[in-house]
């Protein structure tokens, strides 16, 4: 194994050295600061059990096996700083982000470059340990001899991270904001990793995930959580107004889900922080049983009336460009809104400006349920018909929203 490799467990009880030779101690915690240098080493922590000094690592002549020499004596006492990202206190047996593989590993060791630079030896941060060769060699750190645990341990293939693939799950917001721990890499994580990540996280550890990442991230991981408890306590982790960001980003179905999940005193708080519009969009939804239609549908959907033509439609298509990708039909209602038809999307595509709406309906009586209609109803309706949206009414005959195939499944997969 190369020389300019060392492990914090190697480095940790490590004899320190002075200029004459002395041993003044011994290392117990090597630090990053990030706001300086994500990558080298800044501080050593050297001393015993009641006193430490702090060793910058311009202070260091020589970095090995056989110890750390200083080049400079003039040491001051360690003092707590925020701002520090502790190696051993913070990272060793922590949980921790591996964004290249997308999921989630517990750090057993660090490995170190040893460079030479500026005339004296740095350590950078190369990569975090986290199979079992880092295991083994822990378990044999001050049994063996370090040479002899290396040479034991080239028998067991490394599993390892490179540091820049790595992200910390901080269980302590405010300590992770002082660390300045970048968490932007998690928003490039598609949203269903990113919630297979989440769901294998701690409570506290999922709060603070979803404290950092931006809303609509935050939103759309939400919803691909599956159990709705663990999507519930996420949100009843996080402050009102924080929760109140992300639900506002969500599908109102959804959102009406994941809070019909939650205490009526926290559900209301959230309630309090949200935007009119999405809040009354809930708040609808939410007086529905959730195993009837009402409680399954979406008030997301677009209706057009039945004497418009395709130009009209398109203007309110346009407008709903976000949702396009679950646009599938639109519908049709009289000057009463109460449903007359129902369209797909590929047809209104196809078709010229000035074509009316009703010439493109299909042809069949258009199916809808009731607003009271049973959940397990419902999903025989959408079968029988192979439908990607059934509209919902209520008992006038008005549309009132609409329930899509992606409800479906969702409904199959807790159940």
């Amino acid at each position: 194994m190369a020389d300019s490799l060392l492990f914090l467990t190697e480095l940790m009880g490590m004899k320190v050295y002075d200029l004459k030779g002395r041993k003044i101690g011994r290392l117990r915690d090597a630090c990053l600061v990030p706001s300086v240098d994500p990558v080298i080493v800044d501080r050593y922590l050297v001393g015993g059990e009641l006193t430490w000094w702090t060793v910058r690592q311009d202070q260091v002549e020589r970095i090995s096996l056989d110890g750390i020499y200083l080049r400079d004596e003039h040491l001051t006492p360690y003092h707590e700083d925020e701002y520090m990202l502790r190696m051993v206190r913070d990272l060793l047996d922590q949980q921790i982000i591996d964004i290249h593989g997308r999921k989630v590993v517990r750090v057993n060791d660090v490995t170190f470059e040893l460079r030479h630079a500026n005339s004296h030896d740095q350590l950078w941060v190369l990569e975090v340990d986290v199979g079992v060769r880092s295991i083994f060699r822990r378990l044999c750190q001050g049994i063996l001899p370090p040479r002899l645990v290396r040479r034991m341990m080239m028998r067991i293939a490394p599993n390892s991270i490179r540091w820049e693939f790595c992200n910390i799950v901080e269980p302590d917001p405010q300590r992770r904001l002082r660390l300045n721990i970048d968490m932007k890499a998690l928003e490039g994580i598609h949203p269903a990793d990113l919630a297979d990540i989440v769901e294998e996280l701690s409570h506290e550890d999922r709060g603070a995930v979803f404290a950092a990442i931006d809303s609509e991230v935050a939103a759309d991981t939400l919803s691909e959580v599956e159990d709705p408890r663990t999507q519930a306590s996420i949100l009843e982790s996080l402050e009102a107004h924080r929760a109140a960001d992300i639900v506002e980003e969500m599908d109102p179905d959804e959102a009406a889900d994941v809070l019909g999940e939650m205490g009526d005193e926290k559900s209301e708080a959230i309630l309090d922080e949200m935007e009119a519009e999405p809040k009354t969009d809930v708040e609808e939804l939410l007086e529905f049983d959730e195993k009837s239609a009402g409680g399954m549908m979406t008030s997301d959907f677009v209706a057009v009336a039945d004497t418009g033509n395709v130009s009209d439609a398109m203007v309110l298509v346009r407008e709903q460009v976000e949702h396009i990708d679950t646009l599938t039909n639109i519908f049709l209602v009289d000057a009463n809104g109460r449903l007359t038809g129902s369209l797909p999307v590929g047809r209104l595509l196809l078709a010229e400006g000035p074509t009316l709406l009703c010439d493109l309906a299909i042809d069949d009586e258009v199916v809808s349920v009731a607003v009271t209609e049973r959940r397990d109803r419902v999903t025989e309706i959408v079968d029988k018909y192979n439908l990607m949206a059934l509209p919902v009414v209520d008992e006038r005959g008005a549309l009132v929203g609409a329930i899509t195939a992606d409800d479906i499944i969702s409904v199959l997969r807790q159940e």
